[in-house]
């Protein structure tokens, strides 16, 4: 046991450092949040507390506006993984061709990835302006199309939401695939050639069953992304129109920072943290599950 212990010594060492700041930053605030969930703090003082115990969850659970945010949150958390996925694998396929300039496609489709969330919302906002000025509207009215109310229209507002997002995610997703299509071993699609095996039925049976591992990656990065999802929505239509693409995320800091109800936000926090947990050990069972099979 010793001699083991002192050969795994230096890559604790090594280890040792990134789980103190991860303690420091992450697990301590976690274990204070769930504290002053339970009292009534005021955001500034901590002399002054008192223990309010599940009132501050009772009035979230109350709460119209967290209940619509956590939908909202629920509904695009399971759209825009799936739709990703959709387009992601497809383009890596294409990414992985023989083609001379797919060094540069690659760069190409990785790009919208590159800038912040922020930037991209603030850009699309002037593309998909919902008046005759927005970039896309001014388009469509060149074949006689009248302008969309992309950004004003509840209906419209999340699919514009969900565009922006899939078109900046998709080629960051289909790197993840295209690297795990390079580590396939063309022995398997030479044997499938050699034994009569069509494309679409080298896809089914030899190419999609090897991306189990990249997909379970690829999916729990989407699905965490998307139920914290904060600053792409902010700053594309500010939450609206009304609360059609308001997030949890964005109720809780509005919550906190706001209408200066610090108690509740914890309280909100709380349960958001619990719900994306049992939301992403789901995930990660079912997607080991079919990496097995």
């Amino acid at each position: 046991m010793k001699v083991k212990l002192r050969k795994e010594l230096p890559y604790l060492g090594f280890i040792l450092p990134a789980f103190i700041v991860y303690t420091v930053l992450t697990m301590v605030p976690l274990v204070q949040t769930l504290g002053l969930s339970f009292t009534d703090w005021d955001g500034y003082s901590m002399s002054n507390l008192k223990f309010t115990g599940l009132e501050n969850f009772k009035l979230v659970l109350e709460d119209r506006a967290m209940k619509t945010a956590l939908l909202n949150t629920l509904g695009y958390s399971i759209i825009f993984p799936v739709l990703t996925t959709l387009f992601a694998i497809p383009l890596s396929l294409a990414l992985n061709s023989k083609m001379k300039t797919k060094n540069l496609q690659r760069a190409v489709f990785f790009f919208p990835s590159v800038p912040s969330a922020i930037i991209l919302g603030y850009l699309w906002a002037y593309i998909l302006a919902p008046t005759g000025n927005g970039l896309l509207n001014k388009a469509l009215a060149l074949f006689g199309i009248e302008p969309v109310m992309w950004l004003a229209m509840p209906k419209w507002a999340m699919f514009s939401v969900i565009l922006v997002n899939l078109w900046s995610a998709i080629g960051w997703h289909a790197c993840i695939y295209l690297a795990q299509l390079q580590s396939i071993p063309m022995e398997y699609y030479e044997a499938a050639t050699v034994d009569g095996a069509n494309a679409w039925q080298k896809f089914r049976y030899i190419t999609f069953p090897m991306l189990a591992s990249a997909m379970t990656v690829s999916v729990m990065l989407l699905l965490l992304n998307s139920m914290k999802m904060f600053d792409l929505p902010f700053a594309l239509t500010s939450g609206g129109p009304g609360t059609s693409t308001t997030m949890v995320s964005q109720i809780i800091i509005k919550t906190g920072f706001v209408e200066k109800s610090y108690g509740k936000a914890t309280a909100m926090s709380a349960i958001f943290f619990v719900f994306i947990a049992i939301v992403s050990a789901v995930q990660l069972k079912l997607m080991k599950k079919r990496e097995v099979e």
